[in-house]
């Protein structure tokens, strides 16, 4: 059986469904944290190359469906206007993944993840940092550079691209769309650069056709929640996930 074939206790099998469904819910809700939370909770009891692969199919069809959730025109337009971020955020990833069986990422992660948890906290209290639309494109390339390394490393990318949109103050419709687009065109080449690398193969691949079905569902279900949320309720909950992102983050990096 296709089940059979992943090389997983049905125990295990039941949690990393759980998980996914999970992950699922709080992707379509805020547009983000579903590679976040599936690779923290699958690298708890799988390998980092399987807990990975898990991850990729269900990211890149959940990341499509977000992203064209308004029709092609609406994605084109969202492409069109943070372009710039997209291609730095496409080739950071091509190259990182490249070498993530070879550097380690726990440096990464805690930088990173300090950088994020100071922000949002920042931000949870009152502080509204803006950028200036004169050092726009400087913004775009150096988070873009970031969000690309880390999401070739470690299959996360979301976390610098939330604070990069909500620094331009992105309405919630906006912000979720230009999410899917560049998580979206990410998780392509990402997918892409993992079936050279070979961690996308055998029974890492059969886990991440799996691991579809419940991600979706919880999709459908974050979807329903977002639609309720005005602006500024959609702004803390993202913030407030944002944060539980970057501690997580930190918490991989010292502990691993």
């Amino acid at each position: 059986m296709f089940v059979d074939s992943i090389g997983l206790e049905a125990g295990l099998l039941i949690a990393a469904i759980a998980f996914a469904f999970i992950a699922g819910v709080v992707k379509g809700t805020t547009g983000f944290a579903l590679p976040m939370i599936m690779i923290s909770s699958l690298g708890s009891f799988l390998s980092p190359e399987m807990a990975l692969a898990g991850l990729i199919l269900p990211t890149v069809v959940a990341n499509l469906w977000q992203a064209f959730r308004q029709g092609l025109g609406a994605a084109i337009g969202s492409a069109k206007n943070h372009w710039r971020y997209l291609v730095i955020v496409l080739i950071c990833i091509a190259i990182s993944s490249q070498f993530v069986k070879f550097v380690p990422a726990g440096p990464l992660f805690t930088i990173v993840g300090a950088t994020i948890t100071t922000f949002t906290t920042l931000q949870l209290i009152g502080w509204r940092p803006k950028v200036d639309p004169n050092n726009r494109h400087k913004a775009e390339l150096g988070i873009g550079a970031v969000a690309g390394t880390l999401g070739g490393f470690t299959g996360t990318w979301g976390p610098p691209t939330v604070l990069y949109l909500t620094a331009l103050d992105t309405p919630k419709q906006e912000h979720v769309r230009v999410q899917g687009v560049v998580y979206g065109a990410g998780a392509v080449v990402l997918t892409l650069a993992h079936i050279r690398s070979g961690v996308l193969a055998g029974e890492g691949l059969r886990l991440s056709a799996l691991l579809l079905v419940p991600v979706l569902i919880g999709v459908v279900a974050g979807f329903a929640v977002q639609d309720r949320l005005d602006q500024n309720k959609f702004r803390f909950v993202v913030m407030v996930v944002l944060l539980v992102a970057g501690l997580n983050l930190i918490r991989r990096g010292v502990f691993g």
